[in-house]
């Protein structure tokens, strides 16, 4: 039986509720004393990267099904994809590694007081619409890319065309609001 033939609705629900778990458990479990071998500070800002990078792949994607590439359209995805992958992984292993970093914390002691709250200001409401947004929408584009991989590569055009016109917005928006949420809490990385 091959992908064309292939019925991956469960494997693709399986995978898009595993990953949200993951990362939820991550958030809750104790960090390990372990030595990652490099400075796992860098990893934010390597995050930005591949997330910049998906978003100006998405825009060729885009730019190519435009002008009738399809070739050029399927590596494109396929790419974006590729470094959504390793964003997973990466983003994973990071916040195995280390603590969550809070927005507005200035003095970098894992609180944010009253007089850092005051600090930073409204710009906090924006900070955390961004994040919110981003995430739940992280969570939903995950089946959304799969199915629409999938009906790409069974040739089913009609259904293909109908789930990328949703996925592509919110795969878009979540890459580039992943990038915009790094440069506000960069100050705060200790």
């Amino acid at each position: 039986m091959n992908l064309k033939q292939k019925n991956l609705n469960v494997f693709i629900t399986i995978v898009s509720i595993a990953i949200p778990v993951v990362v939820a458990v991550l958030f809750v479990i104790p960090k390990p004393n372990v030595d990652a071998g490099f400075d796992v500070k860098v990893m934010p800002f390597f995050h930005a990267c591949l997330n910049s990078a998906t978003a100006v792949l998405l825009l060729a994607s885009l730019y190519f099904i435009k002008n009738g590439r399809r070739n050029a359209h399927k590596w494109a995805n396929l790419s974006a994809v590729g470094l959504s992958v390793l964003f997973l992984l990466s983003y994973v292993t990071y916040h195995f590694l280390t603590d969550s970093t809070k927005f507005g914390d200035i003095d970098h002691n894992g609180v944010v007081d009253a007089a850092e709250i005051a600090a930073v200001g409204s710009i906090r409401y924006m900070y955390f619409f961004l994040l919110l947004t981003h995430i739940l929408l992280a969570i939903v584009i995950v089946p959304l890319v799969l199915f629409t991989l999938l009906r790409g590569f069974q040739s089913d055009w009609p259904k293909h065309r109908r789930i990328a016109r949703i996925t592509w917005p919110i795969w878009f928006y979540v890459a580039v609001t992943g990038v915009i949420v790094y440069i506000m809490i960069s100050p705060y990385y200790a």
